[in-house]
């Protein structure tokens, strides 16, 4: 018997997250040291931006409430990196992109196999294979840095 996920904790958890690389993005734009970082970062305002609108559409289709805003655990991380500038800003924004889309990838892997929200399963499996991407891209960027 697979075990069932929870849909809503799902939503929550992938638009804080969402909300969350959107805005390290753009720190990674502005105080990243490399080019590649900045245009990495780049990439994740573009992505996540538009993977949190796709959300925000599976969610309202099936009445699912999205948070509006970051929570605190999330802005404190980004205000942690936020004083963090060039080769080390770097660092520290990579190795946690590394932690997160491992994260992410076996969340949305796990919404996409076991869900039981017909819109929100949907919506994980479309976005599954670009969170792999960034998962590839940053573990080549970090490799890379080092």
């Amino acid at each position: 018997m697979p075990r069932k996920v929870d849909d809503k904790k799902f939503v929550k958890e992938s638009a804080l997250g969402g909300m969350a690389e959107v805005e390290l993005g753009k720190l990674a734009t502005q105080k990243g040291s490399s080019e590649a970082v900045k245009q990495f970062g780049q990439r994740m305002v573009d992505d996540h931006s538009k993977a949190n609108e796709q959300l925000k559409q599976a969610a309202a289709k099936s009445n699912i409430e999205v948070p509006a805003s970051l929570d605190s655990k999330h802005q404190s991380h980004i205000d942690k990196l936020a004083k963090l500038s060039g080769p080390e800003f770097d660092k520290a924004y990579l190795k946690d992109q590394v932690k997160d889309h491992e994260h992410d990838v076996n969340k949305f892997k796990d919404e996409a196999q076991n869900g039981t929200d017909p819109n929100v399963k949907q919506f994980a499996m479309a976005t599954l294979p670009t969170l792999q991407e960034h998962l590839s891209a940053v573990k080549d960027l970090k490799k890379a840095a080092k």
